[in-house]
């Protein structure tokens, strides 16, 4: 476990990354939007005031349209800062009457993220640096936000979510707000007659809040203790593991990084990289009505910059699996609702997609149903896959399956074990 000093190590070198903080010693002022270089000191204090103000800022319902939603209302603490509800989107809007198109990950576990890039490769201590893994990295399900201060903005400003007209209308709320001096103190006095900088300070502080290691990433789950040799786990849960990291088997682990990088830093449970893997059309979502809707990734539509990328269509962020037992829907457009489910999708997708799949006005399985024929070239044919056809045998049996689903449990995190304990 992180000892204080290192958490605040972590969350001091947070703040320098995200805001271009120096350490060596000067006379800047620790105030202003974009301050300069600071002391170590000078950095320190300005982490803590920015994680505090962040903090406030994350549960202030004020600081959207609707004066209803704050960002915890769908990235919920309780629920490892992801979503309460089995909805597979949340609703938003100036009157809350807009649905999103994407379930709402964790903001849980982010803070090793690489930034975006087409050709990604291992370094010399995680892997061979010369095998090209493809698009990988970024936040979001399509990785168009880099870093936390820029994933801050998309909720605050989109029509679904919290649906701010603009910067005007972000900084009228935050001048309306109960910690307003307080962030004028870290940010400036002017800083709410300049609205673009205040955007950019509201998305600083909470991003330097979502790097919180208490909160965001305590590595407290029972298979971190029982990696450092502190828990044991059930025989039951080691087998599920074995299958998980089996290539052979469920081969979870070529996506799902499961043990400690050659540094000693505790297991991501990603690859951060963007796969296709074809998750069934989810009915429920209101934008699949209509037929001509598809969400691809990658290359679209709410990821702009690669349209027109063909081979990227149907590509979705590998999201982490720690706390996945607590999630009620699954998949970027939520269509499971059981991790069980979720977990048999992947070993029968291809060996009895009647049973995931809707029938077609022929009577035939409409397979791959929410990625057109033209981007299945893309789909991730890597074991439990396996390139298998209709009436194969599936690379998991039903107890294999429940035996993972048993591992994935022990993924989470102590506090949210004790709230659910008590």
């Amino acid at each position: 476990m992180m000892t204080r000093r290192w958490k605040s190590l972590v969350i001091a070198s947070a703040a320098i990354s995200a805001f271009g903080f120096a350490a060596p010693a000067n006379t800047a002022r620790p105030d202003g939007v974009h301050p300069g270089p600071l002391s170590r000191d000078q950095a320190f204090a300005r982490a803590e005031a920015l994680t505090a103000l962040g903090r406030k800022m994350f549960f202030d319902p004020a600081l959207s349209a609707s004066g209803k939603q704050a960002c915890s209302s769908c990235h919920d603490p309780r629920h490892a800062f992801g979503p309460a509800s089995a909805s597979p989107v949340e609703m938003g809007g100036p009157n809350l009457d807009q649905s999103g198109v994407r379930a709402v990950p964790s903001l849980r576990y982010l803070e090793a993220a690489p930034a975006f890039t087409e050709h990604f490769h291992d370094s010399e201590d995680e892997g061979d640096e010369s095998v090209d893994n493809g698009p990988t990295g970024g936040l979001t399900w399509d990785g168009r936000a880099d870093h936390g201060v820029d994933q801050a903005k998309i909720p605050l400003l989109s029509p679904f979510e919290m649906a701010n007209k603009d910067a005007v209308a972000v900084t009228a709320a935050l001048r309306k707000s109960a910690y307003a001096d307080e962030f004028k103190a870290t940010f400036g006095n002017d800083v709410f007659d300049r609205p673009d900088d205040a955007l950019d300070a509201a998305a600083e502080a909470l991003g330097t809040f979502e790097q919180s290691a208490v909160d965001f990433y305590p590595y407290s789950s029972r298979y971190d203790a029982f990696l450092a040799g502190k828990a044991t786990l059930s025989a039951r849960e080691l087998h599920g593991r074995a299958l998980f990291e089996d290539e052979a088997k469920g081969n979870c682990a070529s996506c799902h990084l499961s043990e400690p990088a050659n540094d000693g830093e505790p297991p991501q449970f990603t690859d951060f990289g963007l796969i296709a893997i074809a998750v069934p059309r989810n009915p429920a979502i209101p934008a699949n009505a209509d037929p001509t809707y598809v969400d691809l990734g990658l290359c679209g539509p709410l990821r702009t910059d690669f349209r027109g990328r063909t081979d990227y269509c149907g590509l979705f962020k590998t999201p982490t699996l720690r706390n996945v037992a607590l999630r009620k829907s699954f998949f970027h457009n939520g269509y499971f609702h059981t991790l069980r489910k979720a977990v048999a999708f992947y070993a029968s997708r291809d060996t009895d997609p009647g049973r995931w799949y809707p029938k077609n006005a022929y009577d035939t399985v409409d397979k791959y149903d929410d990625l057109p024929k033209a981007y299945w070239p893309n789909l991730n044919q890597d074991p439990p896959f396996g390139g298998k056809k209709p009436g194969d045998k599936p690379a998991l049996n039903d107890a294999e399956i429940d035996d993972i689903v048993a591992f994935l449990q022990t993924l989470t995190d102590a506090d949210q074990a004790a709230k659910r304990s008590q």
